[in-house]
């Protein structure tokens, strides 16, 4: 296919090629094809390895009431927890002791965590783990926020976009949400000197192949350093609960094409993809993702943070649940390691 050979080449995409590409997704010999270069490519940036990221889930709370996520404000049934200071210090130091060199601090957009107690968490954790990267996830905040975070130590900041396309954001989110806000936090992130990460669902609610070029062509402007996909997988009390799930296989093609528009790219195999597919996570590596993300999160508090429904939680976190990782990595051809796996430029 000419558009697979010109993507190859130039690592660019217009929104009419992008949906071309996308209507042909389900050609098994394009995806094996897209994949072997995708797969090409990072090992030519990033040889045999695959980077972990140790993630620390520390609130369930979140103001926000997004139509498909199984933590909004809106889910009376959701149970609520908070990682005190102290809990969210053990988990990087039993990290640390693992062998983890980056920590991701993830959690919905709670009022709890102000922005002088979360600018004190970052200093204290970067104070006692210097020699980590310290990533943060927990939404929309103001430009201000950010500096602040930066300047106390934040390394990297993920904050999926979850869909470039007006009309299909409002599908998905209540009227007080806006993507030009999200854009915006997302431009600010990188005026700052943030690693930026954004991303979003495979078959959510109402995506049409338009909606995911417009995807492509936004992380082809944007150049985040991560880009973060997986599949939309519906959560029981939910406005989304009888949807269906999205497809693994367009996941797949879709982190394919991710890795030759953005070869540097640091692109994660998602828990959800895990879900959605017990082999979810190798499939993902074959497909040109080269980052995993094992839960530090304490055990008792795992199931809480119910973003959707059989959120898999393995216990990778352990030291005989890490050296699991490394050898299902490893059959897959792949070197996992637990150095800070920085994005290497563009």
């Amino acid at each position: 296919m000419d558009i697979a050979d010109k993507l190859a080449r130039t690592h660019l995409l217009t929104k009419t090629e992008a949906m071309e590409l996308l209507e042909h997704a389900e050609d098994r010999e394009l995806a094996k094809r897209l994949a072997q270069d995708a797969v090409e490519l990072r090992k030519k940036y990033y040889g045999d390895k695959v980077f972990t990221r140790g993630l620390i889930e520390f609130t369930n709370y979140c103001k926000n009431d997004c139509y498909y996520c199984g933590i909004r404000r809106g889910n009376l049934h959701a149970k609520r927890y908070r990682l005190t200071r102290d809990e969210i210090l053990e988990c990087c130091e039993n990290g640390y002791e693992l062998g983890f060199r980056t920590f991701v601090l993830q959690g919905g957009e709670d009022p709890f965590y102000t922005d002088e107690r979360m600018e004190e968490l970052v200093r204290e954790i970067k104070g006692k783990y210097p020699d980590c990267a310290l990533t943060l996830s927990i939404g929309e905040r103001s430009r201000e926020a950010y500096g602040r975070f930066r300047k106390a130590g934040a390394d990297r900041y993920l904050l999926r976009h979850e869909t470039a396309d007006e009309e299909h954001y409002r599908k998905l989110h209540p009227k007080e949400m806006s993507l030009a806000v999200r854009k915006q936090c997302l431009n600010d992130l990188k005026e700052l000197g943030y690693q930026v990460g954004a991303g979003f669902m495979v078959g959510s609610p109402g995506q049409t192949l338009e909606c995911l070029a417009e995807d492509l062509v936004f992380l082809q402007e944007l150049r985040p350093e991560m880009v973060g996909i997986g599949p939309f997988v519906p959560h029981h009390e939910s406005r989304f609960a009888g949807e269906p799930a999205g497809s693994v296989e367009l996941t797949l093609f879709l982190l394919s094409v991710i890795r030759i528009l953005l070869p540097k790219v640091l692109l994660p195999a998602t828990t959800a993809l895990g879900t959605m597919d017990p082999m979810g996570r190798e499939k993902g590596l074959e497909a040109g993702a080269n980052v995993v993300m094992p839960n530090l999160s304490p055990v008792k508090n795992r199931k809480q943070y119910d973003l959707y429904d059989n959120k898999i939680s393995t216990g990778e976190e352990s030291a005989e649940g890490l050296e699991r990782l490394k050898k299902s990595v490893a059959l897959a051809g792949y070197r996992l390691v637990c150095e800070r796996g920085d994005f290497i430029g563009q």
